[in-house]
């Protein structure tokens, strides 16, 4: 099961891409849609740097128990 995930977002191609923003365009609006994509960069902008913080704390942690 967990193969069928990277499987089926390989098939994305430039037709399926376009229309999910077409339906995005209409369900939003194109007043709304700049702001959904802010805040979803911002999103991820966030998580990404929060699981760095905690790899990092991991390595941290990791390389004092080797130096005891």
């Amino acid at each position: 099961m967990e193969n069928l995930i990277p499987l089926t977002v390989g098939f994305m191609g430039a037709g399926s891409i376009a229309l999910i923003g077409a339906v995005a365009l209409i369900i939003f609006g194109p007043k709304k849609l700049p702001e959904l994509g802010r805040a979803a960069g911002q999103t991820l902008k966030e998580f990404k740097s929060a699981t760095h913080g905690i790899m990092d704390d991991d390595k941290d942690k990791k390389d004092e128990s080797k130096e005891k």
